[in-house]
């Protein structure tokens, strides 16, 4: 490793470290709340939403490969992959308030919009992310390893360390994970947002309740992303 992998060394680690903590009380309190909640939805309910959100993320998948570049980042070492990365999760923050902010002014029926819209830009920059870092998304593993990804960014103390362990032993363990857990995936993800976003349909905050959640919503998916990928190519750097 040459210097600067070195530092993104210990960065990384310190990104592990602070995934692996307990969450604080009141988020655990939440987790609990939602999932009482959920024992009492039927299961034709889940699996109607489950379906849903599959076909959704399927879609914008599909959509996002059309139009991402794969070969911007050709040629630029580490450090400037990292600082196009920086870059980006600036550009899909500003992205992702414009588009809270005014679903959010627009009430209750915008408001549900909002949840397709966001879905969108994450998924988006995830491709833009794993092209920057020279990850082939036309590839089925490398689309399935950005879907634990953002399944990491969104989930609860348990499942995010499994994820995290099964994102950190990618290349033994890819095999074994050929298909997403897509109920697991969109449970996480609702229980993560629903919280968060709830007051975003409240007219007369809704835009600001809008605009600051997608703003950070991005920011942790950025830093995920980030470090997930990061991880990544430092497993397979030369040793010092």
């Amino acid at each position: 490793m040459n210097e600067y992998e070195l530092k993104v060394y210990d960065e990384v680690e310190d990104w592990k470290r602070k995934l692996t903590r307990r969450s604080g009380m009141m988020k655990r309190i939440s987790k609990k709340a939602q999932v009482k909640m959920n024992e009492y939805i039927p299961d034709k309910v889940h699996q109607m939403m489950t379906d849903s959100i599959k076909a959704m993320v399927k879609a914008t998948l599909f959509g996002s490969q059309l139009t991402t570049n794969q070969n911007q980042a050709q040629g630029l070492s580490l450090e400037e992959r990292d600082e196009l990365v920086l870059k980006k999760i600036a550009a899909y923050q500003k992205t992702a308030i414009v588009e809270g902010a005014g679903t959010g002014a627009g009430g209750i029926l915008l408001g549900l919009a909002d949840f397709p819209l966001l879905l969108t830009i994450e998924m988006k920059f995830l491709f833009e992310v794993a092209a920057i870092y020279g990850f082939n998304t036309k590839e089925y593993e490398e689309r399935l390893f950005m879907l634990h990804v953002f399944q990491l960014a969104f989930s609860s103390d348990e499942i995010r360390r499994q994820t995290l362990d099964d994102i950190e032993n990618w290349e033994s363990r890819k095999e074994e994970l050929v298909e997403m857990d897509w109920q697991k995936f969109q449970q996480e993800y609702r229980d993560y947002i629903d919280l968060v976003k709830m007051f975003q349909l409240v007219p007369g905050i809704g835009a600001f309740v809008g605009a600051y959640a997608n703003n950070n919503i991005l920011k942790l998916l950025g830093e995920t992303a980030m470090n997930a990928y990061r991880l990544r190519l430092l497993k397979k750097a030369p040793e010092v």
